[in-house]
């Protein structure tokens, strides 16, 4: 039985931010100034397996470095924004190029930057440690914070309310 409030027969599409949502929203700095993001292997997990039972899966992010492209990349994320000054232009490309309906989009965000494109999808879901004004207008309020596999209970959930978990591709990466 799923905890969200929101039919989701609808979802076909999966969209992300990263800092704070899929990585810890305290990272460490390398020593040239770049974040060092962590990563959730649960969260990896349900990406690459919602990619192979045919979802759309996007990360929109303001951030750019080469490791989060990498990472997103080798789960099989086609649609990876990275340095999203704007989110919301970004949300549009990938319906056009999708034919997605807003209805038919899941999207996880933590912060202001992510504030618009919540207002415009079906499902808008925020990780527990997500800003006031994001929960504020989240369908869905994870109980796990942001880096903690948050992705992996929206995927799990979406894929068990549509009769797909453990189907298929599930069991092999």
């Amino acid at each position: 039985m799923s905890t969200i409030n929101y039919d989701l027969r609808k979802i076909k599409a999966f969209v992300f931010d990263v800092d704070g949502v899929l990585s810890r929203e305290v990272i460490p700095l390398s020593p040239d100034g770049d974040p060092m993001r962590t990563v959730n292997i649960k969260d990896g997990y349900a990406l690459q397996l919602a990619v192979k039972m045919g979802y759309d899966v996007a990360i929109i992010t303001g951030g750019y470095t080469e490791a989060v492209r990498i990472r997103f990349e080798r789960l099989g994320v086609r649609y990876i924004y990275m340095r999203s000054a704007v989110k919301i232009h970004d949300y549009y490309d990938f319906l056009q190029k999708t034919g997605l309906k807003p209805e038919e989009v899941a999207y996880c965000g933590d912060d202001i930057p992510d504030y618009e494109v919540m207002c415009k999808v079906g499902l808008p879901v925020a990780p527990a440690d997500a800003a006031p004004e994001i929960k504020k207008i989240a369908k869905y309020i994870c109980q796990k914070n942001g880096g903690d596999g948050i992705a992996r209970d929206l995927i799990e959930q979406t894929m068990k309310a549509q009769g797909r978990w453990m189907q298929g591709e599930a069991f092999g990466w």
